[in-house]
């Protein structure tokens, strides 16, 4: 049971490592923004994707290398830690955001 869940983890993380380029290349753009609102959710976003995307690669890697190398292996997990939690404030900094301007428009 513990491997068909490894497995499926695996899955999903390939899977959001795809999306999160996706996302990435569909935020991409080349204008400047005039609103100053709008370009901080932005790059909150970019936030979101790039250290979900962080995440992903350390644990790809962490999958890869071999468990003789256990300082390599623990800076990875530590990576990986990090990132997780980078991405979540990011993603909790989302909805603030648009409570604050809301409450600025008012």
């Amino acid at each position: 049971m513990h491997s068909v869940n490894l497995i499926c983890h695996e899955f999903v993380v390939a899977v959001s490592f795809v999306a999160c380029i996706a996302g990435l290349l569909l935020l991409w753009d080349r204008k400047q923004q005039k609103d100053e609102w709008e370009e901080t959710e932005r790059i909150l976003l970019r936030m979101s994707f790039t250290y979900w995307l962080v995440y992903c690669v350390a644990f790809g890697i962490e999958k890869v290398i071999l468990p003789e190398w256990s300082a390599v292996v623990m800076s990875l997990k530590v990576t990986t830690a990090l990132s997780y939690l980078l991405t979540f404030s990011c993603i909790l900094s989302l909805p603030l955001h648009k409570f604050a301007v809301h409450q600025v428009e008012e």
